[in-house]
C-alpha cells in the first residue's frame, strides 16, 4: 500500500479530473477528490463514485464543469442540500462545498453550515473515508489525511475521526456502514468503535427502515456476510433490527439430545451460497431458509427435537419480514418465498429413494428456478462430519442427473396440461367450476406421477375415462 505520489498522479491523470481542476483554478477555488474513490484507489477497487468537495461554491462549480461537458451531460441540483451531481461516462459525479454539521438528538438530518476542508473531513464517518487528494494544478495529487486513515487502511482498521459516540449518535446509520466496511474489506472495528456501536445501538431507531435495509443489503452482498451478522448480533444491532433472526440463536440440550445452534448455521449457509452466486435474492434465501425453527421447535421423546413445517411456516413469515424492512413485495420476495419453501424437498430426495415422480413434481414446482434451489440445497450441508458430507455431495449428484434425464424425456419443467379448462368446459358442456378444476387436477397428478406422457393425446383418453368415475358425457 506504499503507493509513490508519482502513482497518484497517473492514476489522477484522467481528463474529467483535469477539467475540473482547470475549471476549479480559473474559479479561484480549493478543489479536492474525497471519500470512497481516494479509499478504493489505495486498495485497488474500482470505483466509479467521485465525491468533489469545494471550498464554497460547490454547485457553481458543478454548473461550470457541466458545461464545458457538453449539452448532452446530465446534471441534477439539489440545493437543498447544496449538492450537484453529474453522470460522465461510467461515472457519478457529486459535488459539494465543504461544510460543518451539528446535529438534534431526535433526527439525522444534520445543520449544515459552510465549512473548510479540515470541518468537511471531521464531519466524515471513518478515516479511511475522510482522505481527500488536492485537485488544484499547484499541490495536484497531493494527500490529505488529517487522521491517519492511510494507516488505519494498512492496520485493516475502521475508526471514526472524532469521538465515536458523538459520531453514532448524531448519524445512526453509520454504526451499520461500520459493520458494513467491516463485512466488505475484511476490516476489525477499532475497540473505541466497537464499543461506541453496543452503547450507541438503540439510535439505530430513528434511522428510516429503507436506508438500514440498504446497508442490510450491502452486508449480504459482501464476500464473506457472516463477519457482517456476527458483528450486528454482538453488537446487539442485530436484535433491533432483525429480531427473528436472533431467535434462531442458541442451541439446546434435552435427554442428552442437543440441536446445532441455526443462527451459525444459517451465517455458515449464507457463506457458502456467497463463494456461489451474487444473486443478491438467493442470497436472501440462504438467510431466511431455516427462520422458522424457533417457533416450530418440539420435544419429542421418541424423536428428539423437532422442526416439523418450518420450511412452509417460514414461506408464510417472509411477507411480513419484507414488508417491515421495506422490501419489495413484488415477484423478488415470492421468489425468496420459493425457495424457502422448496429447499427441503431435494434433501428428502436425497434421504429417500430417488423417484421419477418425486423429481417430476419437484421440476413443476421449482420451474426455472431449480438451479437456484440446488445451489441453496448444496449450501445447506454444514455437517462437520466428512462422510455424512461426501454421501449428501454423490446423493445431489444422482438428483441432479435425475432431473436433467426426466427434464430431457418429460418436459415437466414449468409444464401447462396438454388440456386446458377451455377444452375441458368445450367437450363436457361444462359451466367454469368444480368439474373443471378435479379433470384438470387428474390430468396433472398423471403426468407428474408419471401414469400417462406430457402428450395431448394420453391426457384426452385419460380424461374422458376419470369423466365417466364422475358421470361427465361428452356433447
Amino acid at each position: 500500500m506504499d503507493i509513490s505520489q508519482e502513482e497518484i498522479r497517473s492514476n489522477l491523470n484522467k481528463d474529467i479530473f483535469r477539467l475540473i481542476s482547470q475549471t476549479a483554478d480559473e474559479m479561484n477555488l480549493e478543489c479536492y477528490l474525497i471519500g470512497g474513490y481516494v479509499r478504493d484507489f489505495f486498495l485497488y477497487r474500482r470505483s466509479n463514485d467521485i465525491d468533489v468537495v469545494t471550498v464554497g461554491k460547490g454547485i457553481e462549480l458543478a454548473e461550470a464543469v457541466a458545461k464545458r461537458l457538453g449539452r448532452n451531460t446530465r446534471i441534477n441540483v439539489f440545493k437543498t442540500f447544496g449538492t450537484a451531481q453529474i453522470k460522465y461516462k461510467n461515472y457519478d459525479i457529486e459535488f459539494v462545498g465543504a461544510r460543518k454539521e451539528s446535529y438534534r438528538f431526535d433526527s439525522r438530518k444534520p445543520v449544515v453550515e459552510d465549512g473548510t476542508l479540515e470541518d468537511d473531513q471531521k464531519r466524515r464517518d471513518f478515516t479511511i473515508n475522510a482522505m481527500a487528494f488536492c485537485l488544484n494544478k499547484e499541490r495536484y495529487g497531493e494527500l490529505i489525511d488529517p487522521f491517519n486513515g492511510m494507516q488505519d487502511l494498512k492496520d485493516l482498521i475502521i475508526r471514526t475521526p472524532l469521538d465515536p459516540d458523538i459520531t453514532f449518535s448524531d448519524d445512526p446509520l453509520r454504526m451499520m456502514r461500520a459493520i458494513r466496511f467491516a463485512s466488505q474489506l475484511g476490516f476489525d472495528l477499532y475497540p473505541d468503535t466497537f464499543d461506541a456501536l453496543a452503547r450507541n445501538k438503540e439510535r439505530i431507531k430513528i434511522v428510516s427502515r429503507e436506508r438500514v435495509a440498504d446497508e442490510l443489503n450491502k452486508i449480504i452482498m459482501s464476500p464473506k456476510p457472516s463477519i457482517g451478522f456476527k458483528l450486528l448480533e454482538i453488537t446487539g444491532l442485530l436484535e433491533i433490527i432483525f429480531p427473528e433472526l436472533t431467535a434462531l440463536k442458541g442451541a439446546e440440550t434435552k435427554d442428552g439430545v442437543g440441536h446445532k445452534d441455526n443462527f451459525y448455521h444459517t451465517l455458515i449457509v449464507l457463506d457458502n451460497i456467497s463463494k456461489e452466486t451474487d444473486n443478491i435474492w438467493l442470497r436472501w434465501s440462504a438467510l431466511l431458509h431455516d427462520i422458522a425453527k424457533p417457533v416450530t421447535k418440539r420435544w419429542d421423546p421418541k424423536l428428539g427435537w423437532t422442526f416439523y413445517n418450518h420450511n412452509y411456516i417460514g414461506e408464510k413469515m417472509i411477507p411480513k419480514i419484507f414488508r417491515r424492512m421495506k422490501l419489495p413485495q413484488n415477484e423478488k420476495m415470492k421468489y425468496v418465498q420459493k425457495m424457502v419453501s422448496l429447499h427441503m424437498r431435494p434433501m428428502q430426495l436425497v434421504e429417500e429413494e430417488v423417484t421419477d415422480s418425486a423429481v417430476r413434481r419437484l421440476l413443476f414446482d421449482a420451474g426455472d428456478d431449480i438451479e437456484d434451489l440446488m445451489t441453496l440445497c448444496e449450501a445447506d450441508i454444514t455437517s462437520k462430519n466428512p462422510v455424512k458430507v461426501r454421501r449428501f455431495i454423490n446423493n445431489f449428484a444422482i438428483v441432479r442427473r435425475k432431473l436433467k434425464e426426466i427434464e430431457e424425456k418429460d418436459r415437466v419443467r414449468n409444464f401447462q396440461p396438454p388440456i386446458d379448462g377451455n377444452e375441458i368446459m368445450e367437450i363436457f358442456d361444462l359451466p367454469q367450476g368444480r368439474e373443471v378444476g378435479i379433470l384438470k387436477a387428474a390430468i396433472k397428478e398423471a403426468i407428474l406421477d408419471g401414469i400417462i406422457p406430457n402428450e395431448h393425446d394420453a391426457a384426452y383418453k385419460f380424461m374422458l375415462e376419470k369423466a365417466k368415475e364422475m358421470n361427465l358425457k361428452t356433447r
